[in-house]
């Protein structure tokens, strides 16, 4: 019987540096995507596939973090004053149950591989997701969810991955795939961010992952690797090697990059106009602005 998927880590201890100054004081994860910020959106997706425990490995001057999830009695107690119940009831999606949410320090920035690593006792012998709250993805089911009912059918380890255009492969990991199914390819090797010339294919992962608790044992004999980084791709390749399945998940819905200002930029169009109370004012104010721009070439 297989076990089920409960467990994510989210890996947010990197330092933001592409969005100082913003980043000087707020992590990352708090910036707002319209007006949630992006680990909200971690986090919802993780609720909707059936996550119970959410582990963060952080890093110093993430203290925001915790308290974001925290609950705030003397705001709660202002808008049920006002009778604001509306913003009440967003305010307390926002907060997590007590012994739900664990928070690990990664001391030193060692890459993916070895902030995953850091939560190896929190994991156990289970299953267990990660999420990298950068990669933000809209879908009518969430990623992850569309990972989770698949993972129950195949087993073993699966990546979240997308088509790229081949000259973009440089920016990836790639899979090199030994069976292609469709929705899901069995994996026979992955290889991070290979030249154009040399990539396997054109499927990328991106930052939803399923990883059986080998890929913990695994981490724990790599040395550094690309970057001079514990890299999570050559855990996930180890597993390859070893016999054992790993498969990419082609996921139904449009992923955008958050880590990048350009990918932020588009995410907030993309997300304020699927909103239906900023779809007319927004698009409107879009369709002047290009309109103007047209006729000012």
């Amino acid at each position: 019987m297989k076990k089920r998927v409960t467990k994510a880590i989210f890996p947010v201890a990197g330092k933001g540096t592409r969005f100082l100054p913003a980043t000087k004081s707020i992590p990352k994860e708090i910036m707002t995507l319209v007006d949630r910020p992006l680990i909200q959106y971690a986090i919802d997706e993780a609720r909707a596939a059936g996550i119970k425990d959410f582990i963060f490995v952080t890093s110093r001057g993430k203290s925001a973090l915790e308290d974001y999830f925290d609950h705030s009695p003397e705001l709660e107690n202002t808008l049920r004053k006002a009778g604001k119940e509306d913003l009440l009831a967003t305010l307390k999606t926002t907060n997590m149950d007590s012994g739900a949410i664990a928070y690990i320090r990664q001391h030193k920035a060692m890459g993916l591989g070895h902030a995953v690593w850091c939560a190896r006792r929190l994991i156990g012998n289970e299953p267990f997701a990660v999420i990298l709250p950068d990669d933000v993805i809209a879908a009518e089911k969430p990623c992850l969810q569309q990972m989770v009912e698949t993972h129950a059918e195949t087993g073993g380890c699966m990546v979240a991955a997308m088509d790229v255009p081949q000259d973009k492969t440089s920016a990836y990991g790639v899979l090199d795939i030994r069976e292609d199914r469709g929705e899901t390819v069995s994996v026979q090797g992955m290889v991070e961010k290979p030249p154009a010339e040399e990539a396997p294919s054109n499927l990328a992962v991106i930052g939803r992952y399923i990883l059986t608790p080998d890929i913990m044992r695994n981490l724990s004999r790599i040395k550094t690797g690309s970057g001079g980084e514990i890299q999570l791709t050559d855990a996930i390749a180890a597993e390859i090697q070893a016999g054992r399945d790993v498969f990419g998940y082609r996921f139904r819905g449009e992923r955008f990059d958050c880590g990048s200002k350009a990918g932020f930029l588009q995410a907030t169009v993309a997300f304020g106009l699927a909103r239906d109370d900023l779809r007319e004012e927004f698009g409107e104010y879009l369709q002047d602005l290009m309109s103007m721009r047209q006729a000012a070439q």
